[in-house]
């Protein structure tokens, strides 16, 4: 039986600012302009430049490491809707919606921007979830 039960919620929020931006593309090798470069990024569809989605994707993992028990990120389905821009707040919650057996929830994830008041990444998670201490 897993430790985190149906209906447990948890949030993280991160701002994500240029240096964010730019340090992911130095870490992934993510280089596409349209994520470091104003000049290139102000003709495009966004009218400016945007953070890599992963990055919204990473602060739900980190909500995802709050429920209770230690959570191991086994799964993800995930869509990107709309793009995050340097100097907006992404705001992940989860949410654990099924208990599935064998030590393993299904969690609804969401990011929005809050400033916006819009969902940005929806999606949803399977974790392990187990005592802390036991083996998987």
């Amino acid at each position: 039986m897993p430790v985190a039960t149906v209906g447990e919620t948890a949030t993280h929020e991160v701002t994500i600012t240029e240096e964010t931006i730019e340090a992911f593309a130095a870490l992934s090798g993510d280089e596409n302009p349209i994520h470091l470069d104003d000049e290139y990024a102000a003709d495009t569809m966004f009218g400016g430049r945007v953070a890599h989605g992963i990055i919204s994707a990473a602060v739900v993992s980190a909500a995802l490491a709050r429920p209770s028990g230690d959570i191991v990120y086994l799964s993800q389905e995930l869509s990107f809707e709309k793009p995050v821009y340097p100097g907006e707040t992404v705001e992940a919650s989860v949410s654990v919606i099924d208990d599935i057996g064998g030590d393993r929830v299904a969690v609804e994830t969401t990011a929005t921007v809050p400033e916006r008041d819009e969902r940005v990444l929806p999606g949803e998670a399977t974790v392990l979830s187990v005592p802390h201490g036991d083996s998987a």
